[in-house]
C-alpha cells in the first residue's frame, strides 16, 4: 500500500471518529464522482446514483442530532462502537477504491476512527473552554475540518 493509501485510509478513520456518517458520505460521494473506483467491488453500491444523496442525509441528521444537548457523548460505548465501525468500513472502502489493500485499509480506518473520537472531543472541549466560546461555535467548526478533511481523503489524485 502506498504512503497517501496508508495516510488517506487512516485520516477518513478519523473523520468517522469525528462524525460518524460523514466519513461513508464522502466515501460515497468519491466512488459516485469517480475519484475512487468501487465498482468492481462489493462495495459499488456507494457509488450508486442515490446512494451519495441518502448518505449525506443521515450525515446531516447526525450534524443536526450532534449538537442538541441531550446527545451523549462521542465516547459513550454505543457512539464509540458505530464511530469505530463506520471507520474500519469507510476505510476499508476507500482503500479498495484505489486499488490497495481492504485489510489494511480497514485497520488503518479503525485506527483512525480511534483516534479521531478521542482527539476530537479533547480538541472541542478544550478548545471551547480556552476560547471561551459557546461548545456550539467549535462544534461548528469541527464540523467543517470533518468534511474538508473527508472530501480531500476520498479525491486522492489531489495533495492534501
Amino acid at each position: 500500500m502506498t504512503l497517501p493509501g496508508l495516510l488517506h485510509a487512516f485520516l477518513i478513520g478519523g473523520v468517522s471518529g469525528l462524525r460518524a456518517m460523514t466519513a461513508p458520505a464522502a466515501v460515497s460521494w468519491g466512488a459516485h464522482l469517480g475519484w475512487i473506483d468501487l465498482s468492481q467491488t462489493p462495495l459499488a453500491f456507494l457509488g450508486y446514483a442515490a446512494t451519495p444523496y441518502i448518505v449525506s442525509l443521515l450525515a446531516v441528521l447526525e450534524l443536526i442530532a450532534d449538537k442538541l444537548p441531550s446527545t451523549p457523548s462521542r465516547k459513550a460505548p454505543p457512539g464509540f462502537i458505530a464511530r469505530l465501525g463506520l471507520g474500519t468500513f469507510s476505510g476499508y472502502a476507500l482503500s479498495l477504491g484505489i486499488g490497495q489493500s481492504g485489510v489494511i485499509g480497514a485497520v488503518l480506518g479503525f485506527a483512525g476512527a480511534i483516534a479521531g473520537t478521542l482527539g476530537g472531543y479533547e480538541a472541542r472541549t478544550r478548545s471551547a473552554k480556552a476560547l471561551k466560546v459557546p461548545d456550539l461555535v467549535v462544534a461548528l467548526l469541527e464540523d467543517a475540518i470533518a468534511i474538508a478533511i473527508g472530501l480531500s481523503a476520498v479525491h486522492h489524485n489531489q495533495p492534501l
